[in-house]
């Protein structure tokens, strides 16, 4: 009854802050530390590395992890139709111990599962409970000096291997050492005061009994490039074996920061952020960081089968701000990085395979108004590929096509404006709306031949078929440089390319804007088919997967079409339907091969993938 009193209980709706007065978060951890025997500073570390001690309203992580102790709970049974790095969590998952602590926290408070979700006070006692019961395991006693709990906060991460166990430890402990402070987004103070004495006891994660993994020591960078490793949050990506486990690299994606480069490293440390790149650019070429291991899986496209087979890599930088962001130094830096990656990945140097964070197609249809349009406009894709010498490549390959040139219906053709010759306006809205031109990476697609016809309409941003606007954040009407086309007719200045399901016409007098694509693969619906469907990824059947491994929803983009007499152009090879499942304490990692093959084309502004049982040339 005391306990009753002391802790109250979860009330309906949103999540119950400890109180409203600065320091009752503070009090209630001292409580629940001093209850279970807890270093208050243990607790604090712990709390603040795993959630920077926010209740979040009582919504769940990425990761399934609710509450500042971020005790997690997921449930088996049903497909995945979230997957980690693409927004909210579903409420499905395995059935690995590691994805259900709060179940075991409540367990030892007596305490309901679902008060611990929306309750901070009763997550507060959970997370100690938890943890006396780890250190328990490893000394049998409660020690005073948080030093001697190191063990115990590795067990914590719920880590399946020592580097990943040891980095959250260290994390912890360097807050403790270090101290830390932080406003809460209720207005709260919070304080843990610096204790640089504390020495971690580092020896015991040996006592764990994990997997040992080879960590990246030091930051994998081509040698000319200045370059770092600072690690993001380990909740904010996936322990993984790529590419010696079976998943290859496929594409190697390209984003802006919309904020400075400190202030996106700091970001992605955040483990309430749920995203990372595997590299940071510095605008001003001077230094790159790497944030996560080439092998291990970033949370950074919104799409998680593109982020297992995807390497991220961010820039300082603004999308709507125009060129000035994207330095000489920073189109030399990045070039570099991406070489060396495609050498040892063996990523083909094309727009299919290095792409922009905007070709990537959400993992939902619902999702596709808020998708990503970065790097923008005033990215100039013709200059960095040129600088990866994949242009000049691409013309060789190509037996020498320049711009112009006979255009053919069947044909299919790369776009190919010269950026400074190829101004734009668009609507910016940031928050008034003004319009600026200057030169752009991106031509509009119209539905008829004209310069006042509207833009073509995306059913997927605009369900009742309203024309395609202007505006810098409006992907669905506009192709950009490098993409690949199959032509649909020609008109006098005017080339019609087949485009999200429609016939779709650029502005392209004698050819200026394209350059003709000979070797490009053609892939249309085979005989027999009506329309080929159409998906954003390439999951296996759910009848391949193995017991206990729950099956990723594979989502057909219903609003979009591909019928017959339509053509669009494919990557060179077919991909294998796959899937990953990172290793847990009691599991090693999964990876679940299908027998069926997707294309990846280029449909639209974005590439979706198309069964190639479906297809034919």
């Amino acid at each position: 009854m005391a306990v009753a009193l002391i802790w109250g209980s979860a009330t309906a709706g949103n999540a119950r802050p400890s109180d409203a007065t600065p320091g009752g978060f503070e009090r209630a951890a001292e409580q629940a530390a001093a209850e279970f025997g807890v270093p208050k500073e243990v607790l604090l570390g712990v709390s603040y590395e795993s959630s920077w001690w926010e209740a979040n309203d009582g919504r769940p992580s990425t990761k399934g992890g609710y509450g500042p102790m971020h005790l997690t709970d997921t449930t088996s049974g049903g497909a995945y139709a979230h997957r980690p790095g693409e927004g909210p969590v579903d409420t499905t998952g395995t059935d690995d111990p590691s994805e259900h602590t709060l179940q075991a926290a409540a367990a030892m408070i007596g305490v309901a599962p679902r008060t611990l979700k929306r309750d901070e006070l009763q997550n507060l006692r959970g997370g100690a409970a938890l943890l006396a019961s780890y250190q328990r395991q490893i000394t049998r006693e409660m020690p005073l000096d948080p030093g001697s709990w190191y063990g115990a906060v590795a067990h914590y991460s719920q880590a399946s291997d020592t580097t990943a166990a040891g980095r959250f430890a260290d994390g912890v402990f360097e807050a403790i050492r270090s101290g830390r402070q932080r406003v809460r987004k209720d207005g709260q103070r919070v304080s843990l005061p610096k204790t640089p004495s504390v020495r971690p006891t580092r020896s015991q994660l040996a006592s764990l009994g994990l997997r040992t993994s080879a960590a990246a020591a030091v930051p994998e960078c081509p040698s000319e490039l200045n370059c770092r490793f600072v690690p993001a949050a380990a909740s904010n990506y996936q322990v993984s074996a790529r590419k010696s486990n079976g998943m290859d690299v496929d594409f190697i994606v390209i984003h802006d920061l919309e904020g400075s480069y400190d202030g996106g490293i700091s970001w992605f440390q955040d483990p309430v952020s749920g995203v990372s790149p595997h590299y940071v650019m510095k605008a001003d070429g001077s230094e790159a960081t790497q944030m996560v291991a080439t092998k291990d899986i970033a949370f950074h496209a919104g799409n998680y089968w593109v982020n297992l087979h995807g390497i991220g890599i961010e820039l300082e930088g603004y999308a709507a701000q125009g060129p000035t962001w994207f330095t000489p130094a920073q189109y030399k830096a990045t070039a570099a990085l991406v070489a060396y990656l495609a050498r040892r990945f063996d990523v083909p140097l094309d727009r299919k395979h290095i792409i922009g964070h905007d070709n990537v197609l959400p993992p939902r249809p619902a999702r596709a108004p808020d998708a990503h349009w970065d790097p923008g406009p005033y990215w100039d894709w013709e200059k960095f590929m040129a600088l990866l010498d994949a242009d000049h490549r691409l013309e060789r390959e190509a037996g020498g096509a320049e711009s112009g040139g006979n255009i053919g219906i069947g044909q299919a053709v790369t776009i190919a404006p010269t950026y400074g010759k190829n101004p734009q306006t668009v609507t910016v809205c940031a928050p008034t709306c003004r319009t600026q031109t200057q030169p752009s990476n991106l031509l509009y697609v119209r539905t008829e031949p004209r310069d006042d016809a509207p833009l073509v309409s995306d059913l997927a941003l605009r369900p009742d078929g309203s024309a395609g606007t202007n505006h810098i954040d409006d992907w669905g009407s506009t192709v950009v440089w490098g993409q690949e086309f199959v032509v649909a007719d020609v008109r006098g200045d005017w080339t019609a390319i087949w485009f999200g399901g429609h016939k779709g016409w650029i502005h392209n007098p004698a050819g200026v804007n394209t350059r003709l694509a000979p070797n490009a693969r053609i892939v249309r619906p085979a005989s027999g088919v009506k329309s080929v469907s159409l998906y954003t990824t390439a999951y296996p059947r759910a009848d391949e997967y193995p017991r206990g491994v729950p099956a990723s929803e594979q989502t057909r983009f219903n609003v979009y079409t591909f019928p017959q007499g339509q053509a669009y152009v494919a990557a060179r090879t077919p991909v294998d339907a796959d899937d990953f499942f990172p290793a847990t304490p009691t599991r090693p990692e999964v990876v679940v091969t299908g027998d069926q093959k997707y294309d990846v084309i280029q449909y639209n502004r974005r590439l979706a993938m198309v069964n190639t049982a479906e297809t034919g040339r």
